[in-house]
């Protein structure tokens, strides 16, 4: 580590969100570079806990049937999510949709590692767009194909269906605004959420209403922070 430091602030903007910045710290008891994504002061995301993103593509995956997936990826972060997606060999065009241009732009700048497997896949391809505004048009997620129907839709994006980042955010994640997600799945299709929060009997009665069939997944993970392990939740819907 000797000439680099410690702690770097690798990209900084404000947003209509909050100050967003992407930084890079060296954790010498794990002894690995650790990037980290914060608004204001509120933690966003850590390429330390990346367990429950990556089984958000692989148990919303796991549901699809069919061998030639269309996916629509909803918030960027640090990838971990695409890029698992990605790694599934049925997926065969893979739209992620961010909100604020500077998180495509670390990629797009090879700020952040293996970011190359998203910008050089000729299946991706980046969409700088209000995934929940998106979602409750009827011309959807794709501006090339207004209308255009997928397979998956995988969101990370909030903390929670109750901790959302924005007020305008929390519509969503009623059983209306569901509906309205729905609409842009073939039959068949499905919903897929990352939740920081274990699982909530009332979204999930949401989810109900919505699709055909919904369940939760809790997705333990250790953490190198206490010693001892955490969990998230990873809900998967199905319509009709």
């Amino acid at each position: 580590m000797t000439g680099r430091p410690r702690l770097e602030e690798l990209a900084f903007r404000r947003t209509p969100m909050g100050e967003i910045s992407l930084r890079r710290r060296f954790d010498p008891r794990l002894q690995v570079d650790v990037y980290e994504v914060k608004i204001d002061d509120d933690f966003l995301m850590s390429s330390l806990f990346t367990v429950a993103e990556e089984e958000l593509a692989r148990l919303g995956l796991a549901a699809c049937a069919g061998d030639r997936l269309d996916v629509v990826v909803g918030g960027l972060g640090l990838g971990y999510t695409a890029r698992t997606a990605l790694a599934d060999a049925r997926v065969r065009s893979q739209l992620v949709v961010e909100a604020l241009d500077e998180v495509i732009s670390w990629h797009e700048r090879d700020l952040l590692p293996h970011a190359a497997d998203l910008t050089r896949d000729p299946r991706n391809r980046f969409v700088a767009g209000d995934f929940f505004a998106l979602a409750a048009t009827a011309e959807g997620f794709d501006p090339d194909r207004p209308g255009r129907r997928f397979d998956a839709v995988l969101l990370d994006v909030d903390h929670s269906p109750r901790h959302v980042l924005a007020p305008a955010h929390a519509a969503f994640y009623t059983a209306d605004g569901l509906r309205r997600l729905a609409r842009h799945l073939r039959p068949g299709g499905v919903f897929a959420l990352w939740s920081d929060d274990p699982p909530d009997p009332g979204f999930a009665a949401e989810l109900a209403q919505a699709f055909a069939h919904a369940e939760s997944h809790v997705v333990p993970f250790a953490n190198p922070l206490t010693g001892g392990e955490s969990a998230n939740t990873v809900y998967v819907a199905r319509s009709a």
